[in-house]
């Protein structure tokens, strides 16, 4: 078993962090000091809870430049974009702490002679949220701050490649006066975290990952009756009409597949444009992407930014090598971007067309820079092809007739559906999954409920005598 955590930075391949791994002592420790500080913090009243949270905000703002820097270098984001993952932050915690009084009030029941009832919101108690290295402080913010502002307690399990960015956190809530134990991380093994979800003093799962991650947190939380939500990634389509405004379509999408490196669960790796427009649109799309830099994220310029790790250029470059064996036209010159090298984690983006639902790549999830376009004939060819796919996280139809964008996306099987729009989290709209892409559901004032528990109050009045 490893005894030290190392997060080896994409950039160039040096080791940006190393940790110790929790003991079996400390998290023990952690543990039972996250349920008994729950206790107490249920208590505090939510004015309270929120001005806390508010100010823990405050406080990782203020380390906007130093956090963006870190980004950067543990996982490959460009430098010129990495602070924008404070900002999105600070939205989603604002919203949810605006949002926290309607969700989290009492439900007044309908009055009934000689009775009181009313049904009111409980927190879980200890909740755990395991975060990925791609958006490591959006997917993990969805659950913790809403968890925090319910009167749950939290303890998070960052990725290893972001593993600074628990930290970050941890820093953050202190700063705003949140009560020691109330929010914790721990750095683990993958053994220690499944130990973990197995613990009696653990009441939710928050897990943002892989379908077979997801699978293992379902397997071993099996039978212990708690909550879990799943958010497991996408392959989600982009249909673009006839009727489509272009330009605005071709940056859109092509900025939805390959911002952060393609490497987002709601990018855009699928697309199928209607052939009166096929040919304008890939023109437009090819010269867009051309504009892309590639290289060293922690250089100004750089717009693509190398994938987070060697193994995953591989397998990109294997399932682009694979479609183009079986019939796909690639429209990129890799030779154009020459920090592209094989054996590193630099990979040019790639549009190929001529693809089909027979090639890996326009079924499997890619994660990376790679994206199909086909062509399509109507909208009922479209739409079948949108749902031809074992997930479901988001889906966007780029049309000027917003009535029959609503129409088709009625149809569309998918948690978030966009009309002129792509790979945006809303915090004021519910963030789910359908299929492979996961099940339950976080933002939005219905993001609390899988953070509480309802509990019923019935209260018969007795007369006096």
């Amino acid at each position: 078993m490893p005894k030290r955590l190392k997060t080896v930075s994409p950039i160039d391949n040096s080791v940006f962090v190393e940790r110790d791994y929790a003991s079996r002592q400390a998290i023990d420790q952690t543990l039972t000091r996250a349920q008994e500080a729950q206790k107490q913090w249920k208590a505090v009243p939510l004015d309270e809870r929120k001005r806390i949270c508010s100010q823990a905000v405050d406080a990782f703002v203020a380390e906007k430049d130093a956090i963006a820097r870190e980004i950067c270098w543990q996982m490959g984001r460009p430098i010129r974009f990495a602070a924008g993952e404070v900002a999105g932050l600070e939205e989603r915690s604002r919203t949810m702490i605006r949002l926290a009084d309607q969700a989290l009030a009492d439900i007044q029941l309908d009055e009934k002679e000689g009775f009181e009832r009313w049904i009111q919101r409980e927190a879980l108690g200890v909740v755990f949220v395991i975060a990925p290295w791609n958006y490591p402080y959006l997917t993990a913010i969805n659950a913790i701050m809403p968890a925090i502002l319910a009167g749950n307690s939290v303890v998070i399990k960052h990725s290893a490649q972001t593993p600074l960015c628990a930290e970050r956190l941890y820093e953050a809530f202190a700063a705003g006066g949140l009560p020691e134990g109330v929010f914790q991380y721990l750095h683990l093994t993958h053994d220690d975290t499944e130990k973990i979800i197995t613990d009696a003093r653990v009441d939710y799962i928050a897990f943002t990952g892989s379908v077979p991650g997801g699978a293992m947190v379902e397997e071993a939380a099996a039978g212990r009756f708690i909550g879990l939500g799943l958010e497991l990634g996408g392959k989600d389509p982009a249909y673009v009409r006839a009727d489509a405004d272009i330009a605005q379509a071709v940056d859109t999408v092509m900025d939805g597949a390959f911002f952060n490196s393609g490497q987002s669960c709601c990018g855009i790796e699928r697309v199928y444009v209607h052939e009166d427009i096929y040919d304008t649109f890939l023109a437009q799309t090819v010269a867009w992407v051309y504009d892309l830099k590639l290289g060293r994220s922690d250089d100004p310029e750089t717009s693509m930014g190398p994938l987070v790790r060697t193994s995953a250029a591989k397998f990109i470059r294997e399932q682009t090598r694979e479609a183009i064996a079986q019939g796909a036209i690639p429209h990129i010159d890799a030779q154009k971007f020459p920090a592209d090298q094989p054996g590193t984690p630099y990979l040019a983006p790639q549009v190929l067309t001529n693809v089909n639902h027979s090639m890996r790549v326009m079924t499997e999830e890619s994660f990376g820079p790679v994206v199909g376009i086909q062509k399509v004939s109507s909208d009922e060819e479209a739409v079948s092809l949108m749902n031809d796919s074992e997930f479901g996280l988001t889906a966007s139809i780029f049309t000027r007739d917003y009535a029959r964008g609503v129409e088709l996306g009625q149809q569309v099987e998918t948690g978030t559906f966009f009309i002129n729009r792509c790979d945006y989290l809303d915090p004021e709209l519910a963030w789910t999954g359908i299929k492979n892409s996961g099940h339950g559901c976080s933002l939005s004032v219905m993001g609390y409920e899988s953070l509480t528990r309802p509990k019923s109050f019935h209260v018969k009045k007795i007369k006096k005598v």
